[in-house]
């Protein structure tokens, strides 16, 4: 009997683990034979819960980070963790990695991936740093502090997983002009939060991102994710109730430049500055 997953299988930032119980009563509301499609498949967990309780829906998961690959390689992952606790057996559970130590997990990563080709980063952050830190490279875990959080049991091959999805791996927009004047067709839209840390995703995210996607909440029948951080629900209702004063930095020049708070955190700088030339001066350049 296939296995019903509330959590993704592997590691992901994101993933709608906290929503699985109450996701499920949501989908009661929607046809058993609609078209769903995940736009922002990330884990596949929306995907695979929608397959699961509605096993004669149709569900497009579209696959863009290509977690697909993380699961493929499970076994893979699960072989290095096993040489990566025996490298850290000496140190107490959660406690500082000496520099020695360190290195020798660091060998043992780089000679998988140098006799592999393939290393799940996002997997072994969660078994090497301080909780929610991620890496997506060697490089970037030579750079952090490690700790002793290797997980004590394998992670589930989860070969059925993804049965029965329609697996793509493109553009959201793509996705919903292709399907939007399908009949009976639900989007689930599920972006990157606004004000969060997209570090572990395979895109540029920025704000005007964000808000192209509510484009693909009008007249769609949809289930939508977001987050009080990022304050989108008060920006809307601001949005209708102002929706006659246009965009007040037309006209505006701009000055921008990076700036580094530590070696692996910045922000960029932006002045925005306008001369109307009400008193006929000569406009600021």
């Amino acid at each position: 009997m296939r296995k019903q997953y509330l959590s993704a299988p592997l590691p992901f930032m994101g993933q709608k683990r906290m929503f699985a119980k109450e996701f499920i009563k949501v989908l009661e509301r929607y046809p058993d034979n609609a078209l769903f499609v995940d736009m922002f498949g990330g884990s596949g967990l929306l995907s695979h819960i929608t397959k699961y309780c509605k096993p004669d829906a149709t569900v497009i998961y579209n696959d863009y980070d290509n977690y697909r690959r993380r699961l493929e390689n499970i076994p893979r992952t699960n072989a290095l963790l096993d040489k990566i606790r025996a490298a850290v057996v000496s140190v107490p559970p959660r406690k500082f990695l000496p520099k020695e130590t360190k290195e020798a997990v660091l060998r043992l990563i780089e000679r998988e991936e140098k006799e592999c080709g393939y290393v799940d980063y996002i997997t072994l952050s969660t078994s090497l740093l301080f909780s929610m830190k991620y890496a997506t490279s060697l490089d970037g875990l030579r750079k952090e502090t490690f700790y002793n959080t290797v997980r004590k049991s394998n992670y589930d091959p989860c070969l059925d997983y993804l049965d029965g999805l329609e697996i793509v791996s493109c553009d959201y927009r793509e996705l919903f002009n292709k399907y939007r004047d399908v009949p009976n067709v639900v989007f689930l839209i599920d972006p990157p939060y606004l004000s969060t840390e997209v570090g572990t995703y395979t895109m540029n995210w920025k704000l005007s991102d964000y808000l192209d996607v509510l484009r693909t909440l009008i007249g769609t029948n949809y289930i939508y994710f977001t987050s009080n951080k990022s304050s989108i629900i008060e920006l809307c209702d601001w949005m209708g109730k102002n929706n006659a004063i246009g965009n007040p930095f037309t006209g505006s020049e701009k000055v921008e430049f990076n700036a580094h708070m530590n070696y692996n955190s910045s922000y960029t700088d932006i002045m925005l500055f306008k001369n109307a030339d009400v008193t006929g001066h000569k406009k600021v350049s």
